[in-house]
């Protein structure tokens, strides 16, 4: 059975895959959006790798050093053994920016033994569109393409290229180096110089986690996706991207593959709370910086999603030449998400916005600006909270009522009246808070569903979705109220499979879900954590975090029977939500384990 036993490796710029036995198998340069170089994720034959070859002695084995993002893959037959680590240069310059060049090493190191390998360097720039031509010369390689679009890439080593060139074995018996960049290298590679690299980019991880909160549970957890968190954020613009690929489908042969590598509005807050509370707040105030950036002039629609350079058309297009993950078409590039009306992304955003004067009252230059957004979003809210939408499940057909659009559109009321109160603007309030009011009796009204026991996915339905979980999180509802707890155990008899979650079982725009969402195992997991089952809430994680990869990894959804993961990888929502629990878990008092037992 095929899985994502994937590694990710980048330096906030860009992004590499690099599979368990070693083959790069997905990197785009010299931007995360950008063509790809190598593709092999989306297409076996022609998508282009980069593989390290041994003989059927060998045996791999994985793992990333220890609180960092640099990923070693181990080569041994017992006797004979070498290693590659796997990383982009990422540090601290003199000058107090970061050095992020769009390159990726690949340095070698000898361990025992005279071990040999053979090396399969094939890029297919553009992906894989056009032919790309490559040329040994002295100082590089370099691969072209020169079908529609110029593209080129350049590969330096220490090794011979020639014998590189025709993968006939090579001798590893020194440390060795490849250098792939998107820019030519003005001045000659060496071991020493990418050794350097190899130790300050070690240097600036160890220092990174070292300034994140540790907690007596569930640590390595953590840290482990607050790195792939990172490994995901556009350090130029401080956008945060759902996954590093494109095209991984949500359930094998079928046709929901779609673009990730953009920002979308909806994450926001979570990106915000969680990253505050791991104790990365530049990072998160790098992120709120993006999200007031993007924010439409008075006359503008805003998105539900934008582009990581801020781009607002992310026109969707297919490429029909690759065959798809596992054959899985289309492949696509753009996402056509971007046009639809999603009412929640105003809750979302008045919550990041009162998140920020919370988390950083003593920083708040911009709260003119800050306020006239506020009563922007009330404006809009106003006017529109009563009309259907496409829900936060991004339905492409029919627009509906639904329960957590509704809460959303509450949120952005109540956390504009916070806003009113902290920046001293009452003059709002008494109309504000009849707004709140209004949506709250119309929620309370029309999504509780009584034969179902439930608030269900829209008014009038009683079909169940996860999403209403998050009722609770946004303060719509209290733990311990009767039809929030009715309800969380409603979702777990209808939509849990072996302590895995559906987003929902109703039939959509592509038939009926067949996967299970990883985000939503992970909300329901924190609302049984909320209403007091926390023994099952903690034997509920330690069984989903036992399905990540090799590496401590998710992606986006998990198949129901064989455990595989599917969908974009890494997926940036499932290691905020992973971090989420695993705080709440660890907050588990030794009386409410006593209590457990009783029970």
């Amino acid at each position: 059975m095929k899985n994502l036993n994937y590694g990710i490796i980048g330096n906030c710029r860009s992004a590499a895959l690099i599979s368990a036995s070693g083959s790069m198998d997905w990197c785009c340069l010299p931007k995360f959006d950008s063509s790809s170089v190598f593709a092999k994720l989306l297409d076996e034959k022609i998508g282009g790798s980069f593989e390290i070859i041994t003989d059927e002695t060998y045996t791999t084995r994985q793992h990333y050093i220890k609180n960092t993002a640099i990923l070693v893959t181990v080569f041994s037959n017992g006797t004979d053994t070498f290693e590659v680590n796997d990383f982009m240069p990422r540090y601290l310059k003199e000058d107090g920016s970061y050095n992020t060049p769009p390159e990726i090493i690949r340095y070698i190191k000898k361990v025992s033994g005279n071990p040999v390998c053979s090396f399969k360097y094939n890029p297919k720039l553009e992906y894989a569109a056009g032919e790309t031509h490559t040329y040994i010369k002295d100082d590089y390689i370099v691969s072209l393409t020169q079908s529609e679009k110029f593209n080129s890439i350049f590969l330096h080593t220490n090794l011979d290229k020639e014998i590189l060139a025709t993968g006939a074995p090579i001798a590893i018996e020194e440390d060795s180096f490849f250098l792939l960049a998107y820019n030519e290298k003005i001045f000659k590679q060496t071991v020493h110089k990418i050794y350097l690299e190899f130790e300050r980019t070690k240097t600036y991880w160890l220092n990174w986690t070292d300034n994140t909160t540790s907690y007596k549970r569930y640590n390595e957890e953590i840290i482990r996706s607050a790195i792939t968190l990172k490994l995901l954020t556009y350090d130029k613009t401080g956008a945060v991207l759902a996954a590093a690929t494109t095209s991984l489908p949500e359930t094998i042969g079928e046709v929901r593959n779609w673009d990730y590598r953009f920002c979308w509005i909806r994450d926001a807050s979570m990106v915000v709370k969680v990253i505050s509370d791991i104790g990365h707040k530049n990072q998160a105030r790098d992120y709120l910086k993006f999200i007031i950036d993007i924010m439409p002039d008075k006359d503008e629609k805003l998105q539900i999603m934008y582009g990581i350079n801020k781009e607002k058309n992310l026109k969707e297009e297919t490429l029909d030449h690759l065959s798809g993950y596992m054959n899985s078409k289309p492949v696509r590039t753009g996402n056509a998400a971007f046009t639809q009306r999603q009412n929640d992304i105003y809750g979302i955003l008045m919550d990041v916005i009162y998140l920020q004067l919370v988390n950083f009252s003593n920083d708040i230059e911009n709260a003119e600006e800050l306020w006239n957004i506020t009563k922007g979003i009330v404006w809009v809210v106003s006017n529109h909270w009563e009309e259907p939408d496409k829900g936060i499940w991004e339905f492409r057909t029919e627009e509906r009522h639904f329960t957590f659009s509704k809460v959303l559109c509450w949120t952005a009321i109540d956390r504009a009246i916070k806003v009113a109160r902290i920046l001293g603007r009452k003059s709002k309030l008494s109309k504000w808070e009849i707004l709140e009011e209004t949506i709250r009796k119309d929620i309370m009204e029309n999504a509780w569903n009584e034969k179902a026991q439930a608030f269900t996915q829209s008014y009038g339905s009683e079909d169940l979705d996860a999403s209403v979980l998050l009722m609770e999180n946004y303060g719509f509802i209290n733990a311990k109220d009767p039809k929030y707890i009715s309800t969380v155990y409603a979702i777990e008899r209808d939509l849990s499979n072996e302590g895995l979650l559906y987003r929902y079982k109703n039939k959509d725009d592509f038939g009926l879900p067949s996967s299970s969402f990883t985000i939503c195992t992970f909300w329901f997991i924190n609302s049984m954590y909320k209403i007091g089952e926390t023994k099952k809430a903690e034997k509920l994680f330690e069984q989903l975090l036992s399905y990540s990869n090799h590496l401590g990894l998710f992606s986006e959804d998990i198949d129901f029977k064989t455990k595989r993961l599917l969908g974009n990888f890494p997926q940036a929502y499932s290691h905020l939500a992973l971090i989420e629990t695993a705080i709440n878990l660890s907050n588990i008092t030794h009386e409410e384990k006593v209590m457990d037992a009783v029970r």
